[in-house]
């Protein structure tokens, strides 16, 4: 390692190793798909992941965990107001919306 105006410069020598990764045939195909259509093959663009990653020494983005469904019914409720309310639930464990008592509910359960 050597120092250019203050920053280390990691030296890599030009050896060549394989990375064997199982991934989803559908995210593997549409990746492939964009980066040919960017003129970028699959193993130029792992390349580059992988020395971004080594620049900014972290992921070149910001992992965001993915809200539960439960979660995203709750953020739906507080974007659009709703009132929280008790509801009875049916004998399969479907709620039961009166639409008189609870209009703005019944709204949402019809048309999201």
């Amino acid at each position: 390692m050597m120092t250019y105006n203050d920053v280390e410069v990691i030296f890599m020598v030009a050896t060549k190793s394989n990375v064997n990764v199982k991934i989803d045939t559908t995210v593997k195909e549409t990746a492939a798909m964009l980066l040919d259509r960017m003129g970028i093959d699959q193993t130029t663009a792992i390349d580059m992941f992988y020395r971004q990653i080594i620049a900014e020494r972290r992921l070149p983005f910001q992992p965001v965990v993915a809200p539960t469904l439960e979660e995203q019914l709750a953020l739906a409720i507080a974007r659009k107001n709703i009132p929280r309310v008790k509801l009875e639930a049916d004998e399969n464990g479907c709620a039961i919306v009166d639409k008189d008592r609870h209009p703005e509910i019944y709204d949402w359960a019809e048309n999201g």
